[in-house]
């Protein structure tokens, strides 16, 4: 079976010029939240504060995002992305003038509330591109693609936390919060620059597509809840891990169980999108969510830190490649012409997910333990599981009907 190769995707005319400046801003993105707690916390003394003002943000986000990917998918990244990020930068300025004059909490909510509706969603727009780029003759390389852009999104999750945390650690918790927006804005204006590789719009002039009938659809139903319950695996991880440790006497094991986790799973991420497969997507996304089930069953028979940190290694190397078939459905399925604003929808399903996931695995754990959390999170998974049964039906693209079509002329 024939390797793909990332150093030859990145070769690609334009490809390079989108991907790192996306993934700059990505590592912003990924400071933003954190840093928005250490702000607060710094100001206020309090996280209780704190939360108010990171849920507002994490709220706004979540709903605001996909509208935002409607206007990109309307009139295109370069129109709409510069001005997103004035947008942006202004809101974070807002947010420290407000933490500077020690703004009472509900106003502090209120910025992080601006500060969450003005993310760009640098992400989806760079899956977007990879779909422009490759979906003329090089469709088999997607898989690829996505693998790199679930590479690229999880290093910035890695190292964007890490570093808003170290520069809070040593008190200097504004100028996370600058930073944060500064790598934002920069990679999303570079990203704005690369005109030649953005998509085009995909609705102009007399063209006009029903975005509504377009979302409201089995296939866009079915992703939707496997992110939905993806992120509520992700939320009841967290949370129970964290209560297992404390329970058994190692609250300090909890970063290393997760550091470990992720750099597996980043291999795995890796070497997933080294080799073409000939698999069907749906049939792989069916096989990787039921050897999650499986691993989260085994939650249930360890009993010491260490027991625990080899199972949540065994399913942390599932999550890539299942997000990588998540991406490569979602464009095989999906209209172009709400292709950016789906890839939005889904990520707001599994931050949703994950929320309401930490509230749920907190009660069950006060109620049953560690167990009733780990409950949570294998329900999640055989949800999925369940869901990627009914998509090996629904997550096929009809014969002559593709993202690829145009939209239809009135």
């Amino acid at each position: 079976m024939p390797s793909a190769n990332y150093r030859a995707l990145l070769r690609t005319p334009g490809a390079a010029a989108f991907f790192l400046p996306a993934s700059l801003g990505r590592v912003g993105i990924a400071m933003t939240g954190l840093g928005i707690v250490w702000l607060v916390h710094s100001r206020t003394g309090t996280f209780a504060a704190a939360g108010l003002v990171t849920g507002a943000f994490a709220v706004t986000e979540a709903l605001v995002a996909p509208q935002l990917a409607r206007l990109v998918d309307r009139f295109g990244q370069t129109r709409v992305l510069p001005p997103s990020l004035l947008a942006h930068a202004v809101a974070v300025a807002v947010l420290l003038s407000l933490t500077a004059t020690d703004a009472p909490d509900p106003l502090l909510a209120l910025g992080g509330a601006l500060v969450g509706a003005s993310v760009p969603q640098l992400g989806a727009m760079s899956a977007a591109r990879w779909a422009g780029l490759l979906r003329t003759g090089r469709s088999a390389e997607l898989p690829t693609a996505f693998a790199l852009e679930s590479l690229g999104n999880a290093v910035g999750y890695l190292v964007g936390p890490a570093s808003v945390s170290a520069l809070a650690a040593a008190g200097h918790p504004v100028a996370g919060t600058v930073l944060a927006a500064s790598l934002t804005v920069t990679g999303g204006l570079l990203l704005a620059a690369q005109r030649g590789s953005a998509p085009p719009p995909a609705v102009t002039g007399s063209l006009h597509v029903r975005a509504d009938r377009l979302l409201l659809r089995g296939d866009v139903l079915v992703l939707m809840g496997l992110n939905l319950a993806l992120g509520v695996f992700f939320g009841a991880m967290q949370v129970s891990v964290t209560a297992f440790v404390v329970e058994h006497g190692a609250p300090d094991a909890g970063g290393p169980v997760f550091a470990v986790s992720n750099c597996g799973g980043l291999l795995a991420g890796w070497l997933y999108g080294l080799r073409r497969w000939r698999t069907a997507p749906p049939v792989q996304l069916l096989t990787a969510t039921s050897a999650l089930t499986l691993g989260t069953l085994l939650l249930f028979e360890v009993g010491s830190p260490l027991g625990l940190g080899l199972v949540v290694i065994l399913t942390g190397v599932t999550i890539p490649p299942l997000l990588v078939l998540l991406s490569v459905l979602t464009e095989s399925t999906v209209h172009r012409a709400v292709l950016t604003q789906t890839f939005s929808w889904l990520g707001s399903a599994s931050a949703a997910g994950s929320a309401a996931a930490t509230a749920l695995s907190g009660w069950a754990i006060d109620s049953l333990g560690p167990h009733g959390g780990f409950t949570v999170t294998t329900t999640a998974a055989a949800a999925m599981t369940l869901q990627s049964l009914a998509g090996l039906r629904v997550l096929r693209t009809p014969k002559g009907r593709s993202n690829r079509t145009e939209p239809t002329r009135n």
